[in-house]
């Protein structure tokens, strides 16, 4: 769930019992080096990882592009 950049970190409280430095410390110890930094320069300071901070119009945990069905399969 933290990957996703709009899933809040109050969110994965909520659902996992984690919290901000429990999931930081969770990601370090999973992900390579390189991915860890990556995702933690990403994620540090974005307001949608935060419900305080975030807009009123991100009213969702996940892209509108992501969960698509695609058409035509049965």
């Amino acid at each position: 769930m933290d990957w996703e950049d709009r899933t809040s970190f109050e969110a994965i409280e909520t659902n996992f019992g984690l919290n901000e430095a429990q999931v930081i410390a969770l990601m370090r110890r999973t992900l390579k080096l390189r991915s860890f930094n990556t995702w933690r320069a990403r994620v540090s300071g974005r307001k949608t990882k935060y419900l305080a901070l975030r807009s009123v119009e991100v009213s969702r945990g996940y892209s509108s592009r992501q969960y698509k069905v695609k058409r035509g399969m049965k």
